[in-house]
């Protein structure tokens, strides 16, 4: 039976390897996040304030997109973060922080929950929570230019409203992997456990002890 697995978590914390991870050893296929140009970048940039509303607009459009796409495709699937998190991670700290203005941020919440009660969820959200120093740790043994500036404050905001999100999400089974402690790349029986836990909350085992 086809399945679709979403999985979440800060920046650097390693999704895109754990998808890929997955997919080989489960055969089935990877989704990573588009690197589409988003028109509103550049903008955005420039002023916050005025152009946050319209990417993220921008955003929430492709991804759900791509959502459905993943729902309807035939084999089965593990996609590099969530529908779910452009709204309640990136939108709401850019609302928190006062770069998107309360009627938009209104607007946007409500266009985001009446399209996601339409779309079916995955069947699994793996959501790897690591603690600021890690992610910091990761970010600079990955060595990409465009991430050298993210600065831990920002990161550590990331993993509030992560941590938040979580707790209250009940769309799906949320299986909860300690990042900090785990190195699937590494080593190999890490990676076997993960998959393990994954297949059990796939058949439908609620208690999952790491």
């Amino acid at each position: 039976m086809k399945k679709f697995i979403a999985v979440a978590g800060n920046i650097g914390v390693g999704k895109s390897t754990l998808v890929g991870l997955i997919s080989r050893r489960l055969g089935w296929e990877p989704f990573y996040e588009a690197v589409g140009e988003n028109p509103y970048l550049a903008d955005f940039y420039n002023d916050m304030r005025a152009w946050s509303f319209h990417s993220q607009i921008y955003f929430l459009s492709r991804r759900l997109r791509h959502h459905r796409e993943l729902l309807d495709h035939p084999a089965s699937v593990v996609q590099d973060r969530s529908v779910y998190e452009d709204a309640e991670i990136f939108a709401r700290n850019l609302y928190r922080q006062g770069h998107i203005a309360e009627r938009d941020y209104q607007t946007y919440r409500e266009l985001y929950e009446v399209l996601t009660d339409f779309l079916p969820p995955p069947d699994l959200v793996i959501y790897l929570r690591a603690s600021v120093e890690t992610l910091v740790n990761r970010i600079a043994s990955r060595g990409r230019d465009y991430e050298r500036q993210i600065a831990p404050d920002y990161l550590a905001q990331l993993n509030t409203l992560y941590e938040e999100w979580i707790a209250a999400f009940s769309l799906c089974p949320v299986l909860t992997v300690p990042a900090d402690d785990l190195d699937y790349v590494a080593h190999g029986a890490h990676l076997d456990l993960v998959i393990g836990k994954v297949m059990e909350k796939l058949q439908g085992k609620e208690e999952v002890v790491w």
